[in-house]
């Protein structure tokens, strides 16, 4: 089952797949024509009720295949206010081929008349609330005639988040849906028909640019809004916590602070002036500092833990025990990775080893993606957490979905880029879910890394990372 904005995403990761909207919208459409010949005779009169959206366009294109149906197209609207190329270019090329179209400027203008079968394909996937005019004249239209009424997708009205169902929605008798089933359908007393319409499954399995229409910002939003990360990191070393912290701003962050030990405190200030620096007594974490961590850790979105924070005992046993405080968000990487699989904690983890440290941690590892892909599953399953593995294919399991991002590039083996990942990820993880954060972290480390290998080839640093991140984003 996919909803709505899940159903967008697959879309667009089929496009980038090489499989446009275009040949989706004509495979969409031949679905429609099928289910209608399937349930109208041949001579039989259907009325197509399309709106001005992708959704009516499936339906244009499903008129091109019902020349042995008694005909007629309405469309609500004006023609020059459809909304997507695609859908107008099938609106074109009905007059071009003269058939019998219609234009329903308002309400008023709208009669159903007696078809045997009327298409509801006003709205689609992405509609919430309840029907506006024309659209909620022609629902109650529908429901209120003796046809037979077939829904394109799902039926107007019907929300594809929730499930949920408006009070003035059509009453569909059958429903063509494409690709998966939709939240609420099963609900329905309408039968249901998911069609095939060859979306490769590549584009469920792989992070694609489809994934980043996950990421929105509301344009009234305010500083805080959109997540306040806290790196725990450095001492024995200063880079790692400030390339965190800096690649975190530059994917979305409003603020982000840096807790580390004061004798590396004001280094890793002098590498930003728009990190929040932190400072807790000594050279590295340790145990005495958990409290006042945990109270920290507390008001923030995401805690990043782990980068440069060295693998000493009285360390770990420190990371350890922050966990078992902290109820929240974290992402864990380096060093804090090996007390995961022990540690009883509340929190949603997100962890980022690579190979060697997922095996430390524990886990299996493959040369094969689908084999690794499988074992980094099984892996996250047990320890009940979701696992962002680095390889030149990122796996991202919670144990029960699993993706795989194929961005990145061997010049990217420097080091550094993983704690840009951490960062990146730790930013995303205050608007997303963990596995779409992780996910998305992946693929957008890796492609900026494909952005600045281009110029720097093999001697890309991790420092260009973070500036390339917004673009691959946003841009």
């Amino acid at each position: 089952m996919l909803t709505g904005s899940e159903m967008a995403v697959v879309d667009e990761n089929a496009a980038a797949l090489g499989v446009p909207r275009r040949q989706l919208m004509e495979s969409s459409g031949n679905a429609v024509a099928r289910a209608v010949r399937a349930h109208a005779d041949p001579g039989s009169s259907v009325t197509v009720v399309a709106g001005r959206g992708n959704n009516g366009g499936d339906a244009l294109v499903a008129a091109r295949f019902l020349d042995d149906h008694d005909l007629r197209i309405c469309l609500l609207g004006r023609p020059e206010t459809i909304t997507t190329d695609i859908s107008r270019a099938n609106w074109d090329a009905l007059q071009s081929a003269d058939y019998p179209t219609e234009q329903v400027r308002d309400s008023a203008g709208f009669e159903l008349g007696d078809p045997d079968l009327a298409v509801d394909a006003m709205l689609g996937t992405g509609i919430s609330g309840a029907l506006r005019e024309p659209a909620a004249t022609a629902a109650a239209a529908m429901n209120d005639a003796e046809a037979t009424v077939l829904s394109v997708d799902v039926p107007s009205g019907l929300n594809c988040e929730t499930g949920a169902l408006v009070d003035n929605a059509v009453e569909a008798d059958h429903v063509v849906t494409f690709h998966d089933t939709k939240p609420g359908l099963d609900e329905l007393a309408a039968s249901v028909t998911v069609a095939d319409i060859g979306i490769p499954e590549a584009a469920q399995r792989f992070v694609e640019r489809g994934d980043l229409q996950r990421l929105s910002r509301d344009p009234a939003s305010h500083k805080g809004d959109n997540g306040e990360v806290l790196v725990v990191g450095g001492g024995p070393y200063t880079g790692a916590p400030a390339l965190a912290g800096q690649a975190a701003l530059r994917a979305g962050a409003d603020l982000v602070r840096v807790a580390a030990p004061d004798a590396v405190a004001r280094e890793i200030q002098g590498y930003s002036e728009n990190l929040i620096v932190r400072a807790y007594d000594g050279d590295r974490l340790a145990p005495t500092h958990v409290d006042w961590l945990a109270d920290l850790a507390a008001d923030h979105d995401t805690l990043v833990l782990g980068p440069g924070l060295g693998g000493a005992e009285t360390t770990v046993d420190a990371v350890g025990a922050l966990l078992e405080r902290f109820a929240g968000t974290a992402v864990v990487d380096a060093d804090g990775l090996q007390v995961v699989p022990e540690v009883e904690t509340d929190a949603e983890l997100v962890c980022t080893p690579h190979q060697g440290e997922l095996v430390k941690m524990g886990g299996e590892t493959s040369d094969d993606w689908r084999e690794r892909a499988d074992l980094v599953e099984a892996f996250a399953a047990d320890v009940g957490h979701t696992l962002l593995v680095k390889g030149a294919y990122d796996i991202v399991s919670d144990g029960e979905r699993t993706r795989v991002s194929r961005t990145g590039n061997a010049g990217m083996t420097v080091g550094g880029t993983g704690d840009v990942l951490a960062g990146v990820t730790g930013a995303l993880s205050c608007v997303l879910e963990p596995h779409h954060a992780a996910a998305v972290g992946a693929y957008a480390n890796g492609a900026a890394g494909d952005t600045v290998v281009e110029e720097y080839g093999s001697g890309l640093v991790a420092t260009d990372l973070p500036e390339a991140i917004p673009s691959v984003l946003w841009g």
